[in-house]
């Protein structure tokens, strides 16, 4: 289900934030192509500390997971085509993620407060959410969630 990034996921990867429901959803305005490339060339697959995977369902690219350090925090995030939205892949994925790709902990992630599919990922990952929700700099409401443990954890 996941791999490494490839150059020709990147043509998909900016479809999937075309759409303008999963814009939303992240509360994220989008990149124009170019930008788009640069950012992932440039930033995503030349940091250091990243990891980086490409999540296929049924021999197609449904998204990405991936991981990467700020500020002293480890992050996570993905995004998946809104084709792919509510079958278990975000939630398969992400498991697959912490269980083989990134096992640092704690592990961070911020949601727009609205993306209530996006917060149903994490808490069946294991995350808790950390306080109450915050406005970034953007306006938009986040809530900041963390991963303490190894995840699955028992009893899970």
């Amino acid at each position: 289900m996941l791999r490494d990034v490839l150059e020709r996921d990147l043509a998909i990867f900016f479809e999937h934030q075309q759409d303008a429901d999963a814009r939303r959803m992240a509360a994220f305005p989008g990149r124009e192509w170019d930008a788009f490339v640069e950012h992932w060339r440039t930033k995503v697959l030349a940091e250091p500390s990243a990891r980086v995977k490409t999540v296929v369902s049924n021999g197609r690219v449904a998204g990405y997971v991936a991981s990467w350090e700020r500020n002293g925090d480890r992050l996570v995030a993905y995004w998946f085509g809104k084709e792919y939205w509510g079958q278990g892949i975000a939630t398969a994925a992400v498991a697959e993620f912490l269980l083989f790709h990134e096992m640092k902990r704690p592990l961070h992630a911020y949601v727009a407060r609205e993306n209530v599919g996006s917060i149903r990922v994490l808490q069946k990952s294991g995350f808790h959410a950390v306080g109450p929700p915050t406005t970034a700099a953007d306006g938009v409401e986040e809530i900041l969630f963390r991963l303490d443990s190894q995840w699955p954890r028992s009893g899970t």
